[in-house]
């Protein structure tokens, strides 16, 4: 463990030193507390991934700074039947290589991300056929009525399909099983900015594309991007104060103060599109990775409410997030179509109650359980698990904790080794649709990509499909009050709290701060 922290730390020292002699007026240099998974772009639907893809590729929809949609590589978009969407595409716009984009590009890329392995087809898991018009026309069929198709493309973003047969990457790289392809560290898209090196885990060099279609509508003052992960909070934070770095994410929250504080630095917050749960296995039998021999403990509801009880979010919110968190009651993102602040309504901090409720369910001596925590992912991600640890072992259940690299902990969950984990969720939809298809629905190759709990209900599944086609929106309201009753009152998972999001910044870098914590680095301006 000495070992792999000093050569981290070498390896940190080397990148930082290195952008050091990239400085000037038009390079921003960049940092992170960890680097995108992957440059394939349709391999893992995870945010710094989703952050880096759309710095190099486009999508037909784009998200703008302000969580607006509007036309990206698709000028127009019109249902021209209940099951029929027309997209008109933007003529004129190449790929990085110089060929130009055309209605097979965004056809083969729709179809590469609705199909397995790749981690986007539950957003467009509703079509049904993706069908060229002519050059700069697309159709797409869907199985039913989709009325918030063009909100699910927003994270879709168009591969050249030449490139991609060029290079053997027509699937998508197979994350969960460790599969490299030449997607994987090379990229050919129409966005903002080249990939000019690629070192993962250490360091990605971006070069302004000086042909961007979109270029009259954005500052486009960055020249050149060095992004640097770094997991080390104190690092990020020393680095931004001697001027190394010009802009990082998640500030630790006990540096925000001192932050705020320096004339040569300025802090943007805001609640951010994401909440923070934990995952419970509920569907299996027995657990590997607990001391109960022969069942499941997380199957029985009443150790789900210890668990939720245990818990103490207003003590985490005060002493592990500094106030840089609000205590949620449910998985869903205030930001969201479906949400109520009833949803945040959660029975108070109750150790006694817990504990008479995991008596009650038959386990009055509690039990061990593995307990998975990445921590580089999520602010204070390790720190919330340290301190859940400690609540759930004052009443009974003690938590053996795993904290590890964000990569080995989503390879572990979509690999199902993952009984007991924390998980946090954005919604780029801004529906809550978007949680019930990929975490409550059954999981079925399509749907329910990311419900590792177990949790099957045939009338969930019914809800979810419903509220998929249902373009009344009295009715469609009704379908989603319906599936958050279930639920709600299931806890499939155990809810935290909504992260607030900070950005710090050298005084001199101007950059409009997103609610889904995805910078777009065409979008900063130098004071």
């Amino acid at each position: 463990m000495k070992v792999k922290a000093v050569m981290f730390g070498l390896l940190v020292g080397t990148a930082l030193t290195g952008m050091q002699f990239d400085a000037s007026a038009e390079t921003l240099r960049f940092a992170s507390q960890s680097d995108a998974l992957t440059l394939d772009p349709h391999a893992q639907n995870e945010g710094p991934t989703i952050t880096m893809a759309q710095q190099i590729y486009d999508p037909l929809v784009i998200r703008a700074d302000d969580m607006t949609v509007r036309p990206g590589l698709a000028v127009s978009w019109e249902a021209m039947e209940p099951t029929v969407w027309e997209f008109k595409l933007r003529e004129g716009v190449s790929f990085h290589d110089g060929s130009a984009f055309t209605a097979e590009d965004a056809a083969f890329s729709l179809d590469r991300a609705r199909v397995p392995p790749s981690d986007y087809r539950n957003y467009v898991s509703s079509i049904e056929e993706v069908s060229v018009v002519d050059e700069h026309t697309l159709r797409i069929t869907t199985q039913a009525p989709n009325p918030i198709l063009p909100q699910q493309l927003t994270n879709i973003v168009i591969m050249s399909k030449a490139w991609a047969e060029e290079h053997g990457v027509e699937q998508t790289q197979n994350y969960a099983e460790g599969e490299e392809n030449h997607a994987v560290r090379n990229a050919n898209g129409t966005g903002a900015f080249r990939l000019e090196s690629r070192e993962p885990d250490v360091r990605t060099v971006l070069v302004r594309n000086d042909d961007y279609w979109d270029r009259e509508n954005l500052p486009m003052e960055v020249e050149r991007v060095v992004s640097t992960p770094v997991s080390s909070s104190a690092t990020r934070v020393a680095a931004l104060l001697s001027g190394e770095l010009d802009l990082i994410l998640y500030p630790p929250v006990q540096d925000l103060r001192r932050l705020e504080q320096s004339s040569d630095i300025a802090v943007k917050n805001t609640p951010e599109n994401r909440t923070i749960f934990l995952g419970l296995n509920q569907g299996a039998d027995d657990l590997e990775s607990d001391s109960v021999e022969g069942e499941n403990p997380l199957a029985d509801k009443r150790v789900r409410e210890a668990i939720n009880l245990a818990i103490d979010v207003d003590a985490i919110q005060r002493v592990v997030m500094r106030g840089q968190s609000v205590p949620a009651g449910s998985i869903s993102p205030t930001y969201i179509t479906g949400y109520k602040e009833s949803f945040d309504e959660r029975p108070p901090h109750d150790q006694e109650r817990a504990k008479e409720l995991l008596a009650e369910a038959g386990y009055e001596e509690g039990f061990e359980i593995d307990f998975a925590c990445p921590n580089d992912r999520y602010n204070n991600d390790e720190a919330i698990c340290q301190a859940i640890v400690g609540m759930l072992g004052q009443v009974g259940i003690d938590a053996n904790l795993n904290a590890q690299t964000r990569s080995l902990h989503f390879q572990q969950l979509q690999n199902g080794e993952l009984d007991f984990y924390m998980l946090g969720w954005g919604v780029p939809t801004f529906d809550s649709e978007y949680i019930f298809n990929f975490l409550y629905h059954t999981r079925d190759g399509n749907r329910g990509s990311w419900n590792f709990t177990g949790f099957s209900s045939e009338r969930m599944d019914e809800l979810v499909e419903g509220m998929a086609g249902e373009t009344d929106l009295d009715a469609r309201n009704a379908l989603l009050d319906a599936a958050w009753e279930i639920a709600l009152d299931d806890l499939t998972y155990v809810p935290l709290h909504h992260e607030v999001l900070n950005w710090a910044m050298r005084s001199n870098v101007d950059i409009p701060i997103r609610a889904d914590n995805s910078p777009r680095f065409a979008s900063v301006t130098f004071k």
